[in-house]
């Protein structure tokens, strides 16, 4: 890549990091644009303890060195504030004595009144955007950007030091904090039907969150199987509904005829239906067999099979480094796991591990159990849970004192059972795990790390980009979090030792 198509953070770090691989490179670049850093001269205040998410304790020292030593010089901070803001710029220019001014202008290229004399580039813009603004319609988010980019462009012709990375991300992210609400996800899909704010002309993958598509291969099914009608889908729903009302109903038949519907389900979701709605016309979707077909043909991925696969492979190692390893590094966690272990008492198998692994998995995190379970009496009917005290996102509900002693569960999905009777833990984990992308639901920012450490390491679902963690305030999240990569990081360390 050329000097001219790469930032100047991927310079800086490139300079004092050059062996960094290019996945770290990339999450140390997005972690330092999320903490602030816009210039070179901002690199000034950057501290060990900004890096130490994203970078071993030698690299942050090394990182710093190079910076203190490269930027902290009076000429690297004049150019850096240069860079800042066409505005900063001119400013300086204009109490500076005229003599000045004119050489600075000349030599740097630029027009002093380029501001006043700039016009917009209408003749640049596409032809949708020109039809919507003719119309009176407001142009959709892709074809803001693009008017974005066509602007900052010609900008940049009228004055090439504008700072165009810096300004093209300063007008993007401020069309994407006015177009942000608090709300969460599972809340919003109630009332997504009944947007009108011209979506009918908008895609529905462009209309959607990138929350909800993120990890999915179909997650919008666009047509029909050839073979399949309207009337042929609704026959399949109604026979489904019937087979549910039998004890007897053939496994193979069941996960035929949800896969052939898969379209329709797609549908429903998408079009914002509740969950009570969902459940009274697919009541098979929020079973362990028939979201595993709903859930492969969404992700492409075996729900429970992967899961399990790479309990076998990764939780023993887990759960080693976390009882030998973090154990002896903080006293919560400490804590936390003499708790569980007077809690489990005796009890040894698999099925009490994946319950280990998943608390200490909270603990390490510093999130709370309470917002992933919710524990009742073990004699517990489901007309008599308190629901109103259930988290609004996908919760399981265990019957007994603690994970250990259960022997039964449920799971709640908006406030809603939708399974009142799952035998077993790893069940109940993977239909709440599962939950979240059948049923476009967010993660909640209370349960981000854990969620998205399971995401990638046992649940194999590894996207490059975006993120399924609900978008709250208007801080950016990164692609990957950085206290998940650290763990990864750790747990491979530990490997080889």
């Amino acid at each position: 890549m050329s000097d001219s198509g790469r930032t100047f953070l991927d310079v800086a770090i490139m300079e004092a990091l050059p062996e960094l691989q290019v996945v770290n490179k990339n999450i140390l670049e997005e972690h330092l644009q999320s903490i602030g850093v816009e210039t070179y001269d901002d690199l000034r205040f950057v501290t060990e303890a900004d890096l130490m998410t994203v970078l071993r304790p030698v690299q942050a020292r090394k990182l710093l060195s190079v910076w203190k030593q490269k930027y902290q010089t009076p000429e690297n901070s004049s150019l850096s504030s240069v860079e800042a803001s066409p505005t900063q710029l001119l400013s300086s220019l204009s109490v500076s004595p005229q003599s000045s001014s004119s050489t600075s202008s000349s030599s740097l290229g630029l027009d002093t009144q380029w501001e006043d004399n700039f016009e917009i580039p209408w003749s640049k813009f596409p032809e949708e955007v020109m039809d919507s603004l003719e119309r009176g319609k407001r142009p959709g988010p892709k074809l803001r950007r693009q008017m974005v980019r066509i602007v900052v462009t010609e900008m940049m012709e009228k004055c090439p030091h504008v700072g165009y990375h810096s300004l093209v991300k300063q007008l993007q992210n401020r069309i994407e904090n006015v177009r942000r609400t608090s709300t969460p996800k599972i809340r919003k899909r109630k009332h997504q039907a009944d947007d009108s704010d011209h979506t009918d002309e908008i895609p529905l993958e462009e209309r959607a969150a990138m929350q909800d598509t993120y990890g999915c291969i179909k997650w919008n099914v666009k047509f029909l199987p050839r073979e399949e009608t309207q009337e042929s889908q609704h026959q399949k729903k109604e026979k489904l509904k019937e087979m549910f009302q039998q004890s007897d109903a053939n496994p193979e038949e069941v996960k035929c005829l949800m896969k052939s519907t898969f379209y329709t389900q797609r549908q429903h979701v998408n079009q914002g239906k509740s969950i009570k709605s969902l459940r009274e016309e697919w009541p098979f979707w929020f079973d362990e067999l028939g979201m595993s077909v709903h859930f492969k043909e969404l992700t492409g991925i075996d729900l429970k099979e992967t899961f399990t696969r790479n309990l076998d492979l990764k939780g023993k190692r887990l759960l080693n480094y976390m009882t030998t390893v973090y154990v002896t590094k903080s006293n919560k966690f400490l804590q936390t796991y003499a708790r569980l272990q007077r809690m489990r008492g005796q009890q040894s198998g698999c099925s009490d591990d994946v319950k280990e692994m998943v608390l200490l998995l909270l603990s390490y995190f510093d999130e709370k159990e309470e917002s992933m379970f919710f524990h009742v009496e073990d004699t517990c009917l489901a007309e008599e849970v308190q629901l109103e005290q259930v988290p609004l996102t996908p919760a399981v509900i265990v019957c007994g004192q603690s994970c250990y002693s259960s022997t039964r569960y449920m799971l709640s999905l908006d406030r809603n059972l939708i399974n009142t009777n799952i035998s077993s833990f790893i069940s109940a984990l993977c239909l709440m795990f599962g939950s979240y992308f059948c049923f476009n639901i967010h993660y909640p920012s209370e349960l981000a790390s854990t969620l998205e450490f399971l995401q990638r390491c046992f649940f194999s679902i590894n996207p490059e980009k975006g993120t399924k963690v609900e978008n709250k305030n208007s801080k950016r999240r990164l692609n990957l979090n950085p206290r998940v990569l650290t763990l990864i990081q750790d747990l491979s360390d530990h490997e080889w030792r």
